[in-house]
């Protein structure tokens, strides 16, 4: 009976041993297997290049950029300098020159103009205006002043006058009228109770039962609620029986449940 549990014993550890023997052979292989696809990795890594931990599996070093699967030198050219990139052409212009077919050209500023704050181009100085590659001389008028903008003719006219051609011409204001700030129209308006008639400002006759309006143009009066615009007058609305004045003021609507018909307000029929 011992012999057989001995027996036993020695089975279970023989198992045991093979066993473990088989988990150190397939780490053992695992790991060579990994250690292989390394190998393989790093073989593939081009040189000036170094591994990345995430995405791609490698990136160029400084003063290389990518060129299909290899890294090639970044030539700086003259009046350049490098950008320690590896991406994009590496290097860029320094201030006063510009990108020009893998080179730096000089930016040539004309005169009465000047860099800009970036050093990419260059600006007018105040008094002159971009045409072309020049800063030409911006012609102010008498009584104009100039005005810092690429839009336009570079000057406005002085509060009072009002652009002609090349010249400022003074804006003339009709009795009971003044000026107005605006670069369009004849420069005026008339006085409230005025409206504009040609080149004067005429009074406006208010009918009775009407009241003044607050626009410059159309009759320059309204007639009042209940009331309706008839040629110059202002006649009373009739309103028919079973129908109120309108929300307009100026014309009726019937009650319900009654509905228009022919001028009158009639039930409508069942």
């Amino acid at each position: 009976m011992t012999s057989v549990r001995r027996l036993r014993r020695g089975s279970i550890h023989a198992m045991a041993l093979k066993l473990a023997l088989a988990i150190v052979a397939v780490s053992l292989g695992t790991a060579f297997a990994q250690d292989a696809v390394a190998q393989g990795t790093l073989s593939a890594i081009p040189e000036n290049a170094v591994a990345r931990s995430y995405g791609s599996r490698w990136e160029c070093e400084r003063g290389f950029r990518k060129a299909d699967n290899a890294c090639s030198a970044v030539e700086v050219p003259a009046n350049a300098y490098s950008t320690n990139t590896s991406f994009g052409l590496g290097w860029k212009c320094k201030r006063g020159y510009r990108e020009a077919a893998e080179a730096c050209a000089i930016i040539v500023v004309p005169e009465n103009g000047y860099l800009d704050t970036s050093g990419d181009g260059w600006t007018c100085d105040r008094g002159y205006r971009e045409t072309g590659d020049a800063c030409i001389a911006v012609n102010v008028p008498e009584n104009g002043y100039f005005v810092d903008s690429s839009y336009g003719d570079g000057w406005e006219c002085e509060r009072g006058y009002q652009a002609d051609g090349e010249r400022c011409i003074a804006i003339k204001v009709p009795e009971n009228g003044y000026l107005v700030e605006s670069n369009y129209g004849v420069g005026w308006e008339c006085e409230r109770g005025y409206r504009a008639i040609g080149e004067a400002c005429v009074v406006v006759k208010v009918p009775t039962n009407g009241y003044l309006a607050g626009s410059s143009y159309g009759a320059g009066w309204e007639c009042s609620r209940g009331y309706l615009a008839v040629g110059e007058s202002c006649a009373a609305v009739k309103v028919p029986e079973n129908a109120h004045i309108n929300f307009s003021g100026h014309g009726w609507d019937c009650d319900r449940p009654y509905r228009k018909q022919q001028g009158r307000c009639v039930l409508a029929a069942k």
